[in-house]
């Protein structure tokens, strides 16, 4: 199959496969007698893992460490186990970042009850306040 078939089998642009492609995570392709590059099943199979790590937030440097666990199936898996703790703990750290963006957002919220011009809005001078040096009001709380 051609890269633009092999794209849409895995629900990827064109351009993300070949990206994939130029940094070694997806092998290079045979070519066929008209010079065209002639993906395969393994090469489908390499694609979906790579687009299923990146779903679950894995960087490219630990998906080619989960390729090359995967290029040796009888090795320990303490490092795969490693890995996915590494990931756990990023994602843990970005609920809490994004609880903090909440309450921020929230804050920030509070500052405009009801509706009026630009001019009179507490978001939009709380938002200046921020651009002159100034605490806007969503920032405020980290000094507490």
């Amino acid at each position: 199959m051609r890269i633009g078939e092999l794209a849409k089998r895995v629900g990827c642009d064109v351009e993300t496969a070949r990206y994939y492609e130029r940094e070694g995570l997806l092998a290079e392709p045979e070519r066929d007698s008209s010079g065209y590059r002639s993906y395969g099943a393994s090469h489908l199979e390499t694609l979906q893992f790579i687009r299923h790590g990146r779903s679950l937030g894995m960087k490219l440097v630990e998906i080619r460490q989960l390729l090359d666990f995967r290029h040796h199936p009888d090795g320990d898996c303490s490092g795969v186990n490693a890995l996915l703790d590494v990931q756990i703990v990023r994602v843990e750290e970005q609920i809490a970042a994004m609880g903090t963006l909440k309450e921020q957002l929230i804050a920030l919220r509070g500052e405009c009850e009801q509706r009026q011009t630009n001019r009179g809005c507490g978001i939009m001078r709380s938002l200046s306040q921020a651009t002159q040096g100034g605490k806007c009001s969503c920032h405020r709380m980290e000094s507490r």
